[in-house]
């Protein structure tokens, strides 16, 4: 009796510990969305050798990969909606396995971001002393940065949210500086600063909202070729693709121009089908037709 007792209390922690694991375990991440981010606009008023533009998008960029819910492409000079709309269009989008020169992969989602406050206050310097331009000392160092960040749909050019993100920083203390630097041109330098660490902690609560609002926008790929029992995508194991998801298929219509703007307001689709993946290379997946026929290359894939 004591023997069967130990048995099914044993199998009832086991059933507990699966429904547990089962309970626990994350949902298949998906496909990744592919980013853009153009280099952030200074409407701080804050001028100096740094170059926060170019700096503030690597910042960006950076943590968006640190996610690894992103496919972030380079955008060194990346700063407008239009640009990425009409680098879809001009043919400098490439294919094959590797990007010719001029050729770039076109983005599903565009960030912009804007500095609005970027400060830093400094106390405490008498209690130091500096020798040749270097100061030893207690300073006391406040720093505030304010971000506004907006995310686009490269294709429609509509603006799916804008954020607004804050970060503080306060270091005192025993400290050797430079007091001519202004960071040059070292973002790493920069990090290490209080005002640095603002802008980090400004732009990882970026980070967390823009992949928080993007969960409601589906994944968008395209077939790169097709047969009549099977399709190839263009995306593979390093966009997050795998065995057995399976995605919605749309022909796409004829382009909508804004007749005022010029600005491309997205094209009607018709629904043709739905594909189900079944190999997945590193940069490419192969999928089984589960419905629909007369699938062709450039038809769209949609995530549910």
């Amino acid at each position: 009796m004591m023997k069967k007792l130990v048995m099914v209390g044993s199998l009832v922690a086991v059933v507990s510990a699966v429904i547990m694991m089962i309970a626990i375990s994350p949902a298949a991440a998906g496909p990744k969305k592919t980013i853009a981010v153009s280099q952030f606009e200074n409407k701080s008023g804050w001028s100096g050798q740094w170059k926060m533009g170019w700096g503030m998008q690597e910042m960006m960029a950076t943590s968006l990969i640190n996610t690894g819910k992103f496919t972030v492409l380079e955008r060194q000079d990346l700063s407008a909606i239009m640009a990425e709309q009409d680098l879809g269009a001009s043919g400098r989008t490439g294919k094959g396995s590797a990007a010719a020169i001029g050729k770039l992969g076109k983005s599903q989602i565009l960030i912009s971001g804007a500095v609005t406050e970027f400060e830093e206050k400094k106390g405490g310097e008498g209690a130091g002393f500096g020798f040749k331009g270097f100061r030893i000392g207690g300073s006391h160092e406040q720093a505030h940065v304010a971000i506004n960040v907006r995310i686009y749909d490269t294709t429609s050019g509509e603006v799916l949210d804008s954020i607004r993100v804050t970060g503080t920083a306060d270091a005192g203390g025993l400290k050797l500086g430079y007091s001519n630097s202004d960071f040059g041109g070292d973002l790493g330098g920069f990090r290490k600063t209080p005002l640095g660490e603002a802008t980090q902690e400004a732009i990882d609560e970026a980070v967390q909202k823009i992949a928080s609002r993007l969960k409601s926008v589906p994944w968008q790929g395209k077939l790169i070729k097709a047969t009549p029992s099977k399709v190839y995508i263009n995306s593979g194991s390093k966009g997050g693709m795998d065995d057995g998801m399976e995605f919605d298929v749309y022909r796409p219509g004829e382009e909508l121009v804004d007749p005022d703007t010029g600005m491309t307001l997205g094209a009607e689709t018709e629904k043709i089908g739905r594909v189900k993946v079944t190999s997945v290379k590193e940069k490419y997946s192969i999928a089984k037709i589960v419905s629909g026929s007369d699938m062709q290359r450039g038809d769209l894939l949609q995530s549910d």
